[in-house]
């Protein structure tokens, strides 16, 4: 809404009619520089020269100049600081040495852009990082055919012009593992509408993610010169290319368990007050107005609410949250909260702010806002009365609601502004979430009781400040936690004194410990850190969950907040099988701090004896722990054996997938070079969920 004044005006002078101003082209993006790659050491395919004729005719009409190179020296820092992005058009094999690989991984983790097209995915089987970056490696395809393509997200420039499934004839790839875990999926495959496909029923197709500062694209299209003459192909190149060159933004990030509360279905909403919204092509557009389309189905508490947008031009519309049911849209303004959409309005009232009560960040606003004429993606994540606003999947504001009289909790709708503001929706999906279970994280100052610690206003806390002034034998209470399937915690910390420790218990202040948070010095007291403790024993159900703390000398850290994790491993003991059957093992049987943790013949010894409890490894051997050395996060960082110390260093948490993940840095246990040789060192890596990151727990522990 432009203002409330306004508001009320509209519903007085209902006479007087909104002009809509002309729709503006898209404007063009400002020029950037391409690098078009295509060299083979494999199966060279016949369509490169129709690829690269294709990108540099969507060059010379989209404002970007193209380069096509075979040359693999052109790969070092100098020459690829030249080019916002890279596209790897249909490479095969190994195709950089070492040199060139680390200037391409610099690259893009300093901010470069990597579009891959069909074969990339049959490129660089050993380098892992590239196994990272283009998101799955290349199985398997059957015979060029016909197949149906199923849009999952129409926001994206690289899907948003295409309808929610299409036919196309291509060479349909196979994948050895399934993208979804560490990218966005766009688009996947119907294998009922083909032969010879090998994934199921998930089977991605294109994707994006990030990585570090860098943009990647992935499309499985694009094995026949004919694909590169289709405009919605092309379109589809463009958009991959745009989104990777930071010309167009895009949430990015892996997305599953929502449930679309519109998709085309308009089952479950309701108009209240004048106008409406059309729904043609899986699209709500706007008309008339000021009314409100809600979803009268359901209130949500706790969730996450994601849904496409764009605006024609400098129009005018929101998403209401925290209403309760009324057939009055003035219900939503006088009890809800309004996330704006208008980049021309004032400070507290423009795209990203809770309308009147808090402006948006604006300048990560204007770095992820996508212009009239294109989509953007919101997420609008509720967590009790915290209101965080993501725009293409940046964080642009962080409101706590503090009126006793509103609410977070209620109702959802989008409005219809008035005649001349046409704005329309996508994909409106939600996820449910439980307080402080499976990832809901709680700012520790929101606590329900306490001894010792305050609230203190610092700069960098989540949601402007932290726990602060603690002391040992300090504690606080929160109530209403759920913590079914806890196997850890993981806390955001900030210490530039002595550090200690925290101390999980329930019941009370003085209640059995469940496991503990070793917090270091992290350097300063305006440094924050993540640390990671597992918990055992945890009680099922909502628990008041008390946080006591214990260290030496006064002022040991602040705390800013805590997410209780839920873990899939529930027990077991015996050897942990990875690649090639072979078995983790501690060298030489060894019992010292330090000892390298490698890859050996499974022999049965002690050595290869893990106990796997929760989210730690033990070696009953040594009494020692699974541990990443230093602590440190950086892949290639050795796994070795270590005194027990409840470190985030010593946590370890088995996905679905096989990989096993150190929550602290992000990283998977992972077989040095993927080499299956006897003493071959175990380390973390960037998880891919290649062979050599696949473990086989003992029985009473698999994920």
């Amino acid at each position: 809404m432009r203002s409330r004044l306004s508001l009320v005006l509209a519903a007085a002078l209902t006479t007087l009619a909104c002009t809509a101003a002309p729709t503006p082209a898209v404007a063009a993006d400002t020029p950037y520089d391409v690098l078009v790659f295509s060299k083979t050491t494999g199966f060279r395919h016949d369509s490169i020269a129709a690829g690269i004729q294709a990108i540099r005719d969507l060059g010379a009409a989209n404002n970007f100049t193209v380069t096509a190179t075979e040359d693999s020296t052109q790969f070092n820092a100098t020459n690829l600081a030249r080019f916002e992005t890279v596209v790897f058009l249909n490479t095969t094999g190994d195709i950089l040495d070492a040199t060139q690989q680390s200037a391409f991984e610099a690259y893009i983790r300093g901010g470069g852009g990597y579009t891959g097209i069909h074969s990339a995915a049959d490129t660089e089987y050993d380098w892992p990082f590239y196994g990272q970056l283009v998101g799955a490696y290349f199985a398997s395809h059957p015979a060029v055919q016909q197949a149906t393509v199923k849009v999952e997200d129409r926001g994206h420039a690289a899907t948003a012009h295409l309808p929610q499934s299409l036919q196309r004839t291509d060479e349909w790839y196979d994948y050895r593992t399934n993208a979804r875990s560490t990218a966005h999926v766009l688009s996947t495959l119907d294998e009922s509408s083909y032969s010879g496909g090998q994934m199921g029923a998930d089977h991605p197709h294109s994707w994006c993610k990030t990585l570090d500062s860098g943009r990647s694209f992935y499309t499985g299209g694009g094995h026949t010169q004919s694909a590169y003459s289709e405009p919605a192909f092309r379109a589809h190149l463009l958009g991959g290319i745009r989104y990777t060159a930071k010309r167009a933004h895009a949430d990015c990030r892996p997305e599953t368990g929502y449930t679309a509360l519109y998709n085309g279905s308009t089952t479950g909403w309701s108009q209240a007050g004048p106008g409406a919204f059309t729904n043609t092509d899986a699209t709500l557009t706007s008309t008339g107005g000021m009314g409100l389309y809600w979803y009268s189905a359901k209130q949500f508490t706790n969730y996450s609410l994601k849904m496409d947008w764009k605006l024609a031009g400098d129009d005018n519309t929101g998403v209401f949250i925290g209403f309760p049911p009324s057939s009055d849209p003035w219900s939503a303004v006088n009890n809800g909260y309004e996330i704006q959409i208008d980049a021309t309005d004032a400070a507290d009232r423009t795209t990203g702010a809770v309308y009147t009560f808090k402006s948006a960040d604006i300048a990560a606003r204007d770095g992820a806002l996508n212009p009239p004429g294109e989509w953007n993606t919101y997420e609008i994540r509720v967590e009790g009365e915290r209101l965080q606003v993501f725009l293409n999947s940046v964080k642009i504001n962080d409101f706590t609601n503090t009126d006793p009289v509103r609410s977070l909790a209620g109702h959802i709708g989008i409005q219809n502004h008035g005649t001349g503001d046409d704005a329309s929706f996508r994909n409106i999906r939600v996820k449910e979430l439980t307080p402080g279970g499976g990832g809901s994280t709680v700012q520790a100052e929101s606590f329900t009781s306490a001894n010792g610690v305050q609230a203190f206003t610092k700069a960098g806390a989540n949601n402007g400040q932290t726990l602060g002034y603690i002391d040992p034998g300090d504690w606080a209470s929160y109530a209403g936690v759920d913590l079914t399937g806890v196997t850890s915690i993981k806390a955001r910390v900030v210490s530039g004194g002595p550090g200690g420790t925290i101390q999980v218990r329930t019941g009370s202040a003085t209640g059995t410990v469940l496991g503990t948070v070793a917090v270091p010095n992290t350097g300063s007291w305006s440094t924050y850190a993540d640390v990671t403790g597992s918990l055992s024993n945890v009680p099922t159900g909502s628990q008041t969950l008390f946080l006591t703390f214990t260290g030496t000398g006064t002022g040991l850290f602040d705390l800013d907040d805590f997410t209780p994790v839920k873990g899939t491993s529930t027990g077991g003991a015996g050897p942990v099988v990875g690649l090639a059957g072979k078995c983790l093992d501690v060298s030489g049987s060894g019992t010292a701090d330090g000892t390298k943790i490698q890859l050996y013949t499974c022999n049965g010894s002690a050595a290869q004896n893990w106990q796997v409890s929760g989210q730690v490894w033990r070696n009953p051997n040594s009494g020692k722990c699974l541990d990443v050395a230093g602590g440190a996060t950086a892949n290639g960082t050795k796994a070795q054996l270590w005194t027990c110390n409840g470190s985030g260093a010593q946590n370890w948490a088995a996905q679905s997938n096989g990989t096993v993940r150190n929550p602290q840095s992000g990283r998977c246990l992972d077989v040095s070079q993927n080499s299956s040789a006897d003493g071959q060192q175990i380390h973390i890596w960037d998880c891919l969920g290649a062979a050599n990151q696949v473990w086989r727990l003992p029985s009473g522990a698999a994920a």
